[in-house]
């Protein structure tokens, strides 16, 4: 079924940007339980959002709470079905807004960016501002404490209201309802009456920093929620403007709250450091990590978004070697025992494509062939084969 989002024919846009957003939250979620509950009567159930949205009565469902150990440790708070509804309606709302006002560098959830495009551009601005390797340069990392869990909600609301409000022609929504909207996803507390899907001490080992349970009072976004991802580049959006204007770092760029800055003048870099803190403190009320401020020159090259990337290479780093390595292990575990069944069959395929999706991006072919001919077993063989290149993992037919 195909929807116009700007469809002038139909006098009820709500309704039909409704549909979009459902089309668009299914998309690679239609096997979850959530998802095809949702789906069985999916027309009745975005009439009865309407309703809801248009009488005011809309309120955000309990969430599921996990935590996830790969990459890293974090604290997953997924949204109800029909929430994601309305994230992705609120997205295809204002995100098209938003992304105008954003410097080329801010990376995160952006169409035709990503990690592999940051990792890129981050390897540019050293060769260009070494003038490819020949003069000396110096790269600042830099990440912030807790962002997700640090971020005023009350502040975001009026960066948010201030920039719509320049630029509300461009929206087809009633204004007070999308502005509604938009603070009732924001001041919702997912860790108030949320639905716990794992053990408590799955807990052990994250810092207080990285949890919602421990967040100020009117501090906080959930990981997980698309609009939590847009929301954590609006917030820092003008800090971006200001790095690159007023400090006048030429080569930046942010990932989330991963900011990488290259200059030739290490002591400007570091003049830089109490000028970002002192700003993230009183304006956006947020803390530099103390322990995660790098500054070298780029002959020693700099981990970023899984990556090493030195003067004319770009590595893999070793943590994501060793997730890859341990997710083979996990799995020859079961394929040893037993014959595995058919879903976690398909979760071996999605793991290893998950990994090879990034790996295939840099010279990993001798690692990807090491991997699956030394490291897996060969009874995985039975159900699964590979390319040649080693890119992608495909469940054999049944006999």
């Amino acid at each position: 079924m195909q929807l116009d989002l700007f469809d002038t024919t139909n006098t009820d846009y709500l309704l039909v940007d409704l549909f979009r957003a459902y089309f668009d939250a299914r998309k690679n979620k239609r096997n979850t339980i959530n998802a095809l509950s949702f789906e069985l009567h999916f027309e009745r159930n975005l009439f009865e959002l309407y309703d809801e949205i248009v009488a005011h009565a809309y309120e955000p469902k309990p969430s599921i709470c996990f935590i996830v150990n790969k990459p890293v440790k974090r604290e997953i708070f997924a949204a109800d079905f029909r929430d994601r509804v309305v994230h992705h309606l609120l997205y295809n709302y204002i995100a098209g807004i938003f992304d105008n006002t954003f410097i080329n560098d801010s990376y995160s959830c952006r169409k035709l960016k990503g990690t592999h495009y940051a990792i890129k551009r981050v390897d540019h601005f050293i060769r260009s501002c070494s003038l490819n390797y020949s003069v000396d340069c110096y790269i600042l990392k830099l990440d912030i404490k807790g962002y997700f869990m640090a971020m005023n909600k009350e502040l975001l609301c009026r960066k948010i209201e201030a920039t719509l409000a320049r630029k509300w022609s461009r929206i087809r929504c009633d204004r007070e309802l999308l502005q509604e909207l938009i603070n009732k996803t924001i001041f919702c507390d997912p860790a108030n009456n949320c639905i716990i899907k794992c053990k408590s001490g799955d807990w052990d080992e994250l810092p207080i920093t990285k949890s919602l349970f421990h967040s100020s009072e009117g501090c906080g976004l959930p990981i997980g929620n698309l609009t939590s991802q847009l929301f954590a580049n609006i917030y820092l959006n003008e800090f971006d403007h200001f790095v690159k204007r007023e400090l006048c770092i030429r080569y930046y760029g942010r990932y989330v709250d991963d900011i990488i800055l290259v200059h030739r003048d290490r002591e400007h870099l570091k003049r830089c450091i109490p000028k970002i803190r002192k700003k993230l403190k009183h304006e956006y009320k947020l803390e530099l990590h103390p322990d995660k401020i790098y500054l070298q020159h780029y002959s020693k090259g700099v981990k970023y978004l899984g990556v090493m990337i030195k003067p004319r290479r770009i590595y893999i780093a070793r943590r994501t070697k060793g997730n890859f390595y341990e997710a083979i292990i996990k799995h020859n575990v079961i394929a040893e025992k037993r014959a595995p069944s058919d879903k976690e069959r398909k979760e071996f395929v999605s793991t290893m494509n998950s990994y090879l999706g990034l790996l295939r991006h840099y010279k990993t072919f001798k690692m990807r062939k090491m991997m699956f001919k030394n490291r897996l077993s060969p009874e995985w063989w039975k159900y699964v084969h590979t390319n040649c290149e080693f890119t992608k993992v495909t469940k054999r037919p049944l006999a």
